[in-house]
């Protein structure tokens, strides 16, 4: 059983910067991927981010340039720093982890999501 805890959302001015947080913990062999969706009222959920654990990465065409995710694998922690934000940022960030457990199984978690608001 893997929890991933997230943490820095909140409230920001157009322009402005937030750090996202997501720590797993539990039981698991390793983390692989791992990655940012958001969700905002009346759209569907979206990648926004995704990192190997080789630190390969991957974004949106909508927030390169403004949005830089990385881990550290020691403290099995995957962040979103966001620079630059945009009212249309606005939604329900969500941490997503594809583990292997200590049984050689594959599994998909998610954070129960941090709110992120950019609004003047």
């Amino acid at each position: 059983q893997v929890q991933l805890v997230e943490s820095g959302g909140g409230l920001v001015q157009p322009g402005g910067s937030l750090r996202l947080s997501c720590a797993a913990s539990g039981s698991f062999f390793r983390i692989n991927d791992m990655g940012w969706y958001r969700q905002a009222p009346g759209k569907e959920r979206e990648l926004v981010a995704a990192i190997t654990s080789g630190r390969s990465t991957n974004y949106a065409d909508s927030v390169k340039g403004r949005f830089t995710i990385s881990r550290d694998n020691v403290k099995n922690t995957v962040y979103l720093q966001m620079n630059s934000l945009k009212p249309d940022d606005t939604a329900v960030y969500y941490c997503n982890a594809d583990s292997v457990s200590r049984s050689y199984a594959r599994i998909n978690y998610w954070g129960q999501g941090t709110q992120v608001t950019v609004s003047s």
